[in-house]
Parts: structure tokens; sequence; C-alpha cells
């Protein structure tokens, strides 16, 4: 009930988002409709694909419809932790994450010390692979979370199955290469539940800050009635929209770095309303994370050299913990000079 925010959640300056109504208000992320895969029209398919692959290339992020997940799934896994999220602080508690392992429930992201803060709480909890998946680990309040989040994430792995084998396809790559890169059957899936507080000052703090994502792609379900979500595209931020049961898919650096910088990770952040709170769920689709990632032998030419050592997924993450949220400067700086 503070009317002002705490020093600690102070951006400075450069940082803070400008929340006047932008000359690109009226610009959106792309909208596929899925359903177009599986259609019996041989041009309605090849048009879908391409729209994928333009949204990929152009964007990094794109909006997904018809994608098979049933509307009652969608809206019950946000109101259910929208439900936790209101729980007592006591109970909350109970799942207060450590830095070192980051499962559970938290607020503060890196291992910076004194780091300005995000104006967001969040839950963070292993699905794949099974042998991290501890249920004990994930909220028994409200009761039905632990088999809404099961059956929602199902889905997911499912949807990330789908789409690795269209982006392999629009690479000009065999259809399976990116599953069998990413370990198979045995790939990475873990969801982030953000929760922004309504904040009084927020022209003065982010809810999330300026980041591209480390992993494989994300699948974010956002909050329907409030719209947080921006992503850099020339130079500008552009307010994402989001439409009725539809998810915001988008490129990982691992992608970004076996596409050999074809398809980008794209930098976005998040903003913080006076009026209303916000939940979203980012579900991490990753690569196994052992397996050494690099630019596919098929997409190195002459002309295009390969721009990425080899790396495992595990060394990657470990190399952008220590320093936080940092825009694009941590996959850019793993780039060899040309």
């Amino acid at each position: 009930g503070e009317p002002i925010i705490p020093e600690r959640y102070i951006k400075p300056p450069s940082d803070r988002p400008s929340l006047n109504n932008s000359p690109h208000s009226d610009i959106n992320i792309p909208l596929v409709d899925m359903s177009g895969l599986t259609d019996s029209d041989h041009t309605v398919r090849e048009a879908t694909m391409n729209q994928i692959s333009i949204a990929c290339r152009e964007w990094g992020f794109f909006q997904v419809v018809n994608h098979g997940l049933k509307p009652e799934l969608v809206d019950g896994v946000r109101e259910i932790w929208r439900e936790f999220f209101h729980e007592p602080m006591d109970v909350k508690q109970k799942y207060a994450n450590l830095p070192i392992t980051y499962e559970g429930y938290g607020s503060r992201l890196g291992l910076q010390k004194g780091a300005i803060l995000d104006w967001s709480d969040y839950y963070f909890l292993h699905y794949l692979p099974s042998s991290l998946k501890d249920h004990r680990k994930w909220p028994d309040k409200p009761s039905s979370l632990r088999e809404v989040v099961e059956e929602y994430s199902k889905e997911i792995v499912r949807l990330g199955n789908v789409l690795l084998e269209v982006f392999s396809i629009n690479l000009g790559l065999r259809h399976d290469y990116l599953q069998k890169t990413f370990g198979g059957e045995d790939v990475g899936a873990c969801l982030r539940v953000n929760f922004y507080p309504k904040c009084p000052q927020p022209d003065l703090t982010l809810g999330l800050s300026s980041h591209s994502d480390p992993g494989g792609m994300t699948f974010l379900l956002p909050d329907e009635n409030v719209s947080g979500l921006q992503v850099r595209r020339n130079e500008q931020w552009v307010t994402v929209k989001p439409v009725r049961h539809g998810i915001i898919v988008n490129i990982g650096d691992q992608i970004q770095v076996i596409s050999n910088a074809i398809y980008k990770s794209v930098e976005h952040r998040v903003i913080v309303n006076p009026n209303r709170e916000r939940v979203s769920l980012a579900y991490f689709y990753n690569p196994k994370s052992d397996l050494l990632i690099h630019p596919a032998p098929e997409l190195i030419t002459p002309e295009a050299p390969s721009l990425y050592p080899s790396m495992t997924f595990d060394e990657y993450r470990l190399f952008i913990r220590t320093r936080g949220p940092q825009g694009k400067s941590q996959v850019e700086s793993l780039k060899s000079p040309r």
C-alpha cells in the first residue's frame, strides 16, 4: 500500500520503461493459426510453415492459436497459480528457493550482490528430465495445482516437439534434426510462473529486466487482461497484445546457436501496471543439459562461417547465471570475431 517503491527496485534512467503510447502501439507480433499445419490442403500447410519461418527470422517471437490445448486448461492453469500467489506468505515460504537450486518460490534472479531487483515474484519447477521432477517441490495448495500443472506440462512438451520439427524443415535440415540435437525424448522442460503485483511507480522499475532466453524456446501463457511483455524490434519496444487462449512462442539462445543466427533470440522485458496485478507462465523447452550445442554443419558455408563455439547448455547456463539478466550481451559475447 506504500505510494513509493523501495530504492532497490528503482532502475537506472536508461533502463526505465516509457509508458506513454509509442508510435508502434498498433504493431503486434505475428499470429499463427496452427491448425494450418494439419490442413488437408497442401497450400495451406505451406503457407503456415512459411508464416512460422518469417516470424522466426524477422521477429524471434510469434503467437499461436488452435494449438491443441483446451481453453479450460489454459485458463485453469493460469488461475490456479494466481490463487497460489494469493496464499498467505507462510504457505509460500514453505517453498522458498535457495540461490543454488532456483527451484521453488522466490523473487531474485542471478547471484549478483546488490543487483537492482525486479518488481515480481516467481515460482520455478522442473518437469523434464524426470530425474529432476519432484512433486514435493510443487505447491500442494491449491489442492489441484499439481494435477493441472502436470496436464499442462504434457501439452506444452507436445507443442515443443511439433515446432522443433517445423523449425528443422524450415531451416532445410532433416525433419528430426533439432529434436535429436535437443536429446530426442530426453529434453529439458521447466516452468517459471511470474507474479507481478500492482506497482505505484511503474515508470521507475520493471517486472522483468531486459534479457534473451538462454534455452531452446519458450512458451509464454500471458495474462489476457493485462499487457506487460515488451519485445525489442528495430531499437523500439513493442508491447505484445495477447489474443484469447493464445500462447506466445519465442526463440531462445540455443536455437540461435544451432541455426547459426538464421533464427535469433530477441531481447524482451516486462513492464508493470499501477492498477492491476499480472500472472504469466513461461515454459522453457531446452536441450538436454550435457549435450554439446553448436551450429548445424549443414548451415555452415564459406559465406556463413560458424559463429559460435561448442558448449553444453549446462555450461552456458552457468556462464549467464553468475551475471543475471543483461539484454542480449550474453549470447553475443560468444560470437567468433569475423
